[in-house]
């Protein structure tokens, strides 16, 4: 039986759609309720009569779908406790449900949990819109925001004699989490419980909008200098650069934002005011409102909360000239691809931009990557390197996304978390990606997708947030076009390329050489004698930096406490062997051929040698050469054309 007190018109208008199919008119029953009463329909509902079986988890489902949203759940308890306290005895309940619509906790009055029970409105439910039909937190999901849905507004007759309020839970990122909801008995409607929802659910985004950027520059604003820590405030997280990377729901509204633009929009686009004059602020007046006047034209009052991690100075992106001293100014010793990788990725820093590395092995791929996350607004968060190329291919799947307990043979009673999962809320670093099966390739690629894990053996999907680098010594693209590569994969987690450049093409030896053995051995102020450096910069370094930080590693070991200087005697037998070998060929072209006619010959015999030895792989072939791919593929050109 319908509650009266929607009135006769609504009556009449469900009495019309059972009857004939008609959607209620929107000035009856407003756009949301009629959206969403289409949308029922289109599911395949009716609302009367026996529906389709709704999904409704078992315990360990609902443990397992609790322990996804673990920290929703943990930041939302409390505020779920206090909104009970306030609606104690009036026949209401409080729910917490995640993104799909599934009620993971609930509170209430044992009179009216009772009644609840009979529609399913208990822990293990779900009432996503398609199962449910209009309803406040399936609608809430559906339309991505607030819902009031009183009595006959539901699409279903048997959920008329309930009134339910509930507003959508968003991570900082813009992602939705969950909805928080107050559902009662029609009859005892309050017209605040809408605002006591909204209000609750935001306080539950400010909690977890503290957590993930707690650590990072933060501003606190509002039209009123009153209500900066109020509920109504905006909150933005900055990264170095000034760039917007985190906001709650009030901050994207006051500021005329979407979700999509996080990670796009510099502080300068919303704010007439420098980021450096942000900063200056912050450190000298925190406590103290700051007017500002937003791009807008409207007048606005923020705080600057500089984090307990934001230890640098906030510049502006467009400042090219000034000083940093974070991690990956630390790989800068002058080397101007080395320069040009380091700004871009600084560029990029905290925004949803997958970093792709390519270079040699042992180019210091892993070094780069970790310098970025220890430049970025994650850096308190983990950083875990994954190395697919060792891995075995029978365990790359439960190293990576976990297992659960029992899933296979051998596997540990507790189950295990995975790598992806261990990465949740800082950086994942994929090592030698293209050396990852195919079969691999696809899971992986759903999880970048969806940002979802799925253990081994089964079970719930894990909600996972981190950022994406991955490296590879294999041209990747020329992996895509041979089959070996899947190419949608490809182009997932290429959103920005770099290319780090082998230790022989780079221009900064010297410096680089002089901070690594600053590192290998400090406090010792160790140099190189002269001829010991001259050797080192005409030698090919095959291994690149690993094979020079373990060169230097055991020269240091092998030297002295009262010497100073790395001498030939400190040196590996088989290094002095190769870099004497290559002082000899060095020596040879340079006095028993000195025409010009007989250089070239020696050059084209040597890289056609080069080549025959190396099978046709032109980067092995520059090695033995002791030059760069690029100026062997000059010298073919020039040998081609007769110059």
């Amino acid at each position: 039986m319908l509650p009266t007190q929607t009135g006769p018109e609504l009556r009449q208008a469900r009495q019309r759609y059972l009857q004939h199919g008609e959607i209620p008119p929107v000035d009856l029953v407003g756009a949301l309720v009629s959206r969403s009463w289409s949308r029922s329909l289109e599911a395949g509902l009716t609302p009367v009569g026996r529906q389709p079986s709704p999904l409704h988890l078992n315990a360990s489902q609902v443990a397992r779908a609790t322990d996804r949203q673990r920290e929703l759940v943990a930041h939302a308890r409390p505020v779920m406790e206090y909104l009970h306290a306030q609606t104690r005895d009036s026949g209401s309940m409080v729910i917490l449900a995640d993104d799909r619509g599934v009620l993971l906790q609930t509170l209430g009055d044992t009179d009216f949990l009772d009644r609840a029970e009979r529609v399913a409105l208990m822990q293990g439910a779900s009432w996503h819109e398609s199962q449910r039909g209009t309803n406040a937190i399936g609608t809430a999901i559906a339309e991505s925001a607030p819902v009031v849905v009183h009595g006959a507004e539901h699409f279903l007759e048997r959920n008329g004699f309930l009134t339910c309020a509930a507003a959508p839970v968003t991570a900082p990122d813009g992602r939705l989490l969950g909805v928080l909801d107050i559902s009662g008995d029609y009859r005892g409607r309050h017209p605040h419980t809408f605002g006591l929802v909204r209000a609750a659910a935001q306080m539950i985004e400010n909690r977890l909008f503290e957590v993930r950027y707690g650590d990072v520059l933060r501003l606190r604003f509002h039209p009123l200098a009153e209500g900066i820590g109020t509920v109504a405030e905006g909150v933005v997280a900055l990264t170095e650069d000034g760039w917007i990377t985190g906001a709650n729901r009030a901050g994207l509204a006051l500021l005329g934002l979407c979700p999509a633009d996080l990670g796009a929009t510099p502080i300068t686009r919303v704010f007439q005011v420098k980021a450096s004059a942000l900063a200056d602020w912050g450190r000298l007046r925190s406590s103290e409102a700051m007017p500002v006047i937003s791009n807008n034209g409207e007048r606005m009052f923020l705080r600057v909360e500089l984090g307990r991690g934001a230890r640098r100075i906030l510049v502006p992106a467009q400042s090219q000239n000034v000083s940093r001293s974070d991690a990956l100014e630390h790989l800068n010793t002058g080397d101007g691809a080395m320069k040009a990788a380091i700004e871009k990725a600084r560029r990029v820093a905290g925004k949803p931009i997958a970093l792709l590395l390519q270079g040699e092995s042992g180019a210091g791929k892993e070094i780069f990557a970790k310098a970025c996350h220890d430049s970025g607004p994650r850096q308190a968060k983990p950083f875990v390197a994954v190395n697919c190329a060792t891995l075995p291919e029978n365990l790359i799947e439960a190293e990576l996304f976990g297992y659960v307990p029992g899933a296979f043979s051998g596997a540990r009673k507790e189950g295990c978390v995975g790598r992806i999962r261990s990465a949740n809320g800082g950086t994942l670093f994929l090592d030698e990606i293209g050396d990852m099966p195919l079969a691999q390739q696809v899971r992986l690629l759903r999880v970048l997708q969806e940002r979802e894990v799925v253990p081994v053996g089964g079970g719930e999907p894990i909600t996972v947030d981190f950022v994406l680098i991955c490296a590879s010594h294999r041209n990747l693209k020329m992996e895509m076009e041979a089959g070996r590569f899947r190419a949608d994969l490809y182009y997932r987690i290429n959103g920005l390329a770099l290319m780090l450049p082998p230790l022989r093409d780079r221009s900064d030896f010297a410096a680089l050489t002089a901070r690594m053995l600053g590192e290998v051995s400090p406090g010792r102020q160790l140099r190189l004698d002269d001829t010991v450096a001259s050797a080192f910069s005409k030698y090919s370094w095959p291994g690149n930096l690993r094979q020079l930080v373990n060169v230097l590693r055991t020269a240091c070991a092998l030297a002295n406490d009262d010497e100073f200087t790395i001498r030939w005697e400190h040196l590996p037998d088989d290094l002095i062997d190769e870099l004497s070998h290559t002082s000899q060929r060095t020596e040879v072209a340079a006095v028993e051929l000195p025409h010009e006619e007989n250089l070239q010959a020696l050059s084209s015999a040597a890289i056609t040698r080069a080549i025959e030895l190396s099978s046709g792989n032109m980067s092995e072939a520059a090695r033995r050469l002791g030059i760069s791919r690029n100026t062997l593929y000059r010298r073919l050109k020039n040998i081609n054309s007769g110059a």
